[in-house]
């Protein structure tokens, strides 16, 4: 069954049962083995723009160009 056969009936459910189905559905990716949540109090290092200067000039040219056009 694909997402677009299933979206016309979901639409039409309650508030609540759609709640509930969110619930269901979160569970059902919490247990799926592929995917890795994040622990509480674990640090996770994430890549931020801070600092690279190489990459905010490129977007400073991207910007000016796309101004212009």
């Amino acid at each position: 069954m694909t997402l677009s056969e299933v979206l016309p009936s979901v639409r039409q459910l309650s508030i609540i049962e759609k709640l509930k189905l969110i619930r269901i559905l979160a569970e059902d990716l919490e247990a799926a083995e592929d995917i890795s949540p994040l622990e509480p109090f674990k640090t996770y290092d994430l890549p931020t723009p801070y600092n690279s200067f190489g990459a905010g000039a490129i977007l400073m040219q991207s910007l000016d160009s796309s101004s212009q056009t």
